[in-house]
């Protein structure tokens, strides 16, 4: 049994990695800003508090074998003290609470958005670099929290690895699936580009699973494993949209048929970020520079190195994914249609 703590316990990601850790017997504590009885009954311990508070990570992160830092602020719009407070700082306090407390195993849930620059990713691994300049504050604060990981592996104190799971979606999805299919049902989704970009996404079992392996692989073989970071996907990526397409008719909702140029959207996104910055205003733009790119360029990966190094392989297949959240889609299809 493997003593280990999950923040972010209550998060999409966060909550099944819980549940898997616990049916396989592991003790679990989860680590939250809010309570999550529902994971209490299932078999977790909860530690409710805030990351950012140095004091308060330092007494409550201990006791474990392995800490999963899942926790995180995204978000494609926003100030950088925002992110650097929730991404960065909090990664900091955890790696200081591994050191004291002797805790020897690290995994962090990173993003593959720390390479993106704006340009087609077709197939690229691990040594993709750092862009040059970063399209929006989130994915360079995950770079910025990813590299303290990295860098504080050491083989004598602490074993770390870093992972990069990609487009996370299936059944209880809050995040991608509700707000694709709301747009689309609105009308208010539209291909950007040619429309033949290609994309990984990995279904919230697989992105899981993926976690559990890296615990596992920085215990039994950390030379191997640690010290790196890891693309998750399911290793088979999809046509962008045909994909949206078909997870639009499995909702019951129209899919997308307006279609602007990347260069259109580009300038629309440049547009409204400036509106935005200067009248302050609240929210997101509905469009961005980085949304526009990551809807128009391919953005999927190679997977060899969590295949080899953390023994990840996707439990479900694309399709079976999707057998396993069609009821989830109807359901996102029918609210919306009913104005809920």
């Amino acid at each position: 049994m493997t003593r280990c703590l999950v923040t972010g316990c209550g998060g999409f990601l966060g909550a099944e990695i819980v549940r898997q850790l616990l049916r396989r017997g592991d003790e679990v504590i989860g680590v939250s800003r809010r309570e999550y009885p529902e994971l209490v009954d299932a078999g977790m311990t909860h530690r409710r508090g805030d990351l950012s508070d140095r004091d308060w990570t330092m007494h409550h992160v201990r006791d474990v074998d392995v800490v999963v830092h899942t926790a995180a602020i995204a978000g494609v719009w926003g100030a950088m003290p925002r992110y650097l407070r929730n991404n960065v700082l909090t990664t900091r306090h955890i790696i200081d609470a591994c050191h004291r407390h002797s805790i020897g195993r690290l995994v962090y849930t990173s993003s593959p958005s720390v390479t993106f620059d704006g340009q087609d990713q077709s197939g690229v691994d691990e040594s993709a670099p750092y862009p040059a300049q970063w399209m929006c504050n989130y994915p360079r604060s995950k770079a910025m929290a990813e590299a303290m990981v990295i860098q504080a592996d050491d083989a004598t104190r602490l074993r770390t690895c870093s992972l990069r799971p990609h487009l996370i979606w299936g059944e209880g999805d809050p995040h991608l699936l509700p707000r694709l299919i709301d747009r689309a049902a609105r009308g208010r989704l539209a291909i950007i580009g040619d429309g033949k970009n290609r994309i990984d996404m990995v279904h919230v079992v697989n992105a899981a699973h993926a976690h559990v392996c890296a615990i596992d692989a920085l215990e039994a073989a950390p030379d191997r494993a640690a010290g790196r970071n890891y693309f998750i996907g399911q290793n088979e990526p999809v046509d962008c949209w045909p994909w949206i397409t078909r997870l639009c008719e499995t909702a019951g909702v129209k899919p997308p048929t307006r279609q602007f140029s990347l260069r259109t959207a580009r300038a629309i996104g440049v547009m409204l970020e400036a509106a935005y910055h200067l009248t302050a205003r609240s929210g997101e733009p509905p469009m961005t520079r980085f949304v526009a790119a990551q809807m128009a360029r391919d953005h999927y990966f190679d997977g060899t190195a969590a295949t080899k190094r953390l023994g990840y392989q996707p439990p479900l297949t694309m399709q079976q994914g999707l057998d396993a959240t069609a009821e989830y889609l109807r359901t996102l299809g029918d609210r919306t249609a009913s104005g809920k």
